[in-house]
């Protein structure tokens, strides 16, 4: 690739030890955690312990030729701020991550403005798990708005992942209008898949919008590699918004108990549906722009024992 590649869309934590919507999430050991119910592969099964550390995602980067990564976060998680913050502050060439305030509780706004006076610059809403025992949590709440205002005030980015098709793209256009200059990143391809995805790609039309492609694999996951589904639909998104509003994400490391990490991508760079140039602006270019990434690093190709 002649620009670094950048992954949009990762996360990291030292244990889950959290419920959503009444169910507990729970790490266990040997990668699985207890999943609302259930027992999932969480992570691949050599991480014993289950921590997901900045420092084997870095090995794996490293390998991949990956130099930086966007770490986002999620409910499903538990907040990994502290961790977060430490990590920043530990590979800041590296990495840029998302602060996260539980929306889903009174006084967040307070609490976002604590992460960004710690040095957060993204904050994370997993918007597409807004559901509480009262029902749906908007996001033009006064409080909400309030919130992104703040955000703003002090070009904080905006980390969104949405719900199904079309359900909080009206709400996103009213964010949009009501705060112009807010980036925001959108996330899970606009959870392309699913009926009138194309609806939350649209929003990138609007000069600070982004989208971001963390869990394209897990969602074509039944076509499997190399994922043609997968670059054909970032070939209509290119048609609808331009590909210098697309950028690539993995969604690690839970799409690499199924993969590995270096095939989140390379399907991407091995397709005959798209050029050079736009493989470029998708895999890193877009993004060091929209985060703001500086002096990344060039990472040799290290040769595996099977080549």
């Amino acid at each position: 690739m002649i620009h670094p590649i950048i992954d949009a869309h990762a996360h990291l934590w030292l244990r889950q030890d959290t419920t959503v919507e009444g169910k507990e999430i729970k790490t266990l050991e040997n990668g699985q955690s207890c999943f609302m119910g259930e027992i999932r592969q969480m992570l691949p099964p050599f991480i014993i312990d289950g921590r997901n550390t900045a420092e084997i995602f870095i090995s794996n980067m490293n390998y991949a030729q990956v130099s930086a990564a966007v770490i986002t976060q999620e409910f499903i998680d538990g907040l990994q701020n502290d961790y977060l913050l430490e990590v920043q502050g530990k590979y800041p060439e590296r990495f840029l991550c998302c602060g996260m305030a539980d929306v889903r509780k009174p006084g967040y706004c307070h609490h976002a403005g604590q992460l960004i006076a710690q040095g957060f610059r993204a904050i994370k809403i997993p918007a597409n798990r807004l559901v509480t025992d009262k029902g749906k949590i908007p996001l033009v709440g006064e409080e909400m708005m309030r919130m992104f205002k703040l955000m703003e005030d002090n070009n904080v980015i905006l980390s969104i992942d949405l719900a199904d098709g079309t359900e909080q793209v009206p709400e996103m256009k009213e964010i949009i209008a009501e705060c112009p200059a807010l980036k925001i990143a959108i996330g899970h391809f606009g959870m392309v898949t699913r009926k009138d995805w194309q609806e939350q790609v649209k929003l990138a039309r609007n000069e600070n919008v982004m989208i971001e492609s963390g869990g394209i694999t897990w969602l074509f996951n039944d076509e499997f590699y190399p994922f043609t589904g997968a670059v054909w639909a970032i070939r209509e998104a290119i048609e609808l918004v331009g590909m210098e509003k697309l950028m690539w994400g993995s969604d690690y490391p839970r799409t690499i108990t199924a993969i590995t990490y270096r095939m989140s991508y390379d399907f991407v760079v091995k397709s005959h549906l798209l050029n050079d140039e736009e493989k470029c602006l998708f895999l890193g270019k877009n993004a060091a722009d929209f985060y703001g990434f500086k002096n990344l690093l060039q990472l040799p190709y290290i040769k595996n024992m099977s080549e």
